[in-house]
């Protein structure tokens, strides 16, 4: 009997502790898509004091456990339990980067594709006559190198076919 009470009263370990955290906020990105409800360690205090007496242990112990786990935050202030600071980083330059160059997604439900069959090296040699010719400009969004001939990605599949054939 004195075991069981001791172990109800007594503070959870720091470990615990982060594992609680990161099912917190795990939950909370699950649920909403992003923590909008964590900002320090008294946000988390409700769900401690719930399971454990409210103490000033207890309320070090928590805070030791998100020092820890070194939890980037949002531009809000939000702790970040899905990425680590380089990918926080990574994120703005991406964002930075799409900004600046004013890029939007394209949706292929517009494209066709257009295979060419050709073989090495005369496909290396192609591809790099088709990127500077002034004849295939606007027929095609873009093309690659596949392992035996170039895939076209075009809006105008019968006009792209029409060119190749008629200079074939």
């Amino acid at each position: 009997m004195e075991d069981n009470k001791r172990k109800v009263t007594s503070n959870p370990s720091r470990k615990q502790c982060v594992s609680m955290i990161q099912r917190i906020l795990m939950t909370e990105v699950l649920e909403k898509g992003r923590n909008q409800q964590f900002k320090k360690s008294t946000d988390f205090m409700t769900f401690f004091e719930s399971l454990y007496p409210a103490s000033p242990s207890l309320t070090k112990q928590v805070q030791r456990a998100l020092h820890s786990m070194n939890l980037p935050k949002d531009e809000n202030g939000y702790f970040i339990i899905n990425k680590t600071d380089d990918q926080i980083q990574e994120d703005k330059e991406i964002s930075n980067l799409l900004t600046y160059s004013k890029s939007e997604p394209f949706p292929l439900e517009q494209i066709a594709l257009l295979f060419l069959p050709i073989e090495e090296p005369e496909r290396s040699y192609l591809i790099s006559l088709i990127q500077k010719s002034k004849t295939f400009q606007g027929k095609f969004t873009t093309m690659f190198s596949s392992s035996n001939g170039i895939l076209f990605l075009t809006e105008q599949p019968a006009q792209l076919k029409t060119l190749i054939q008629s200079l074939m």
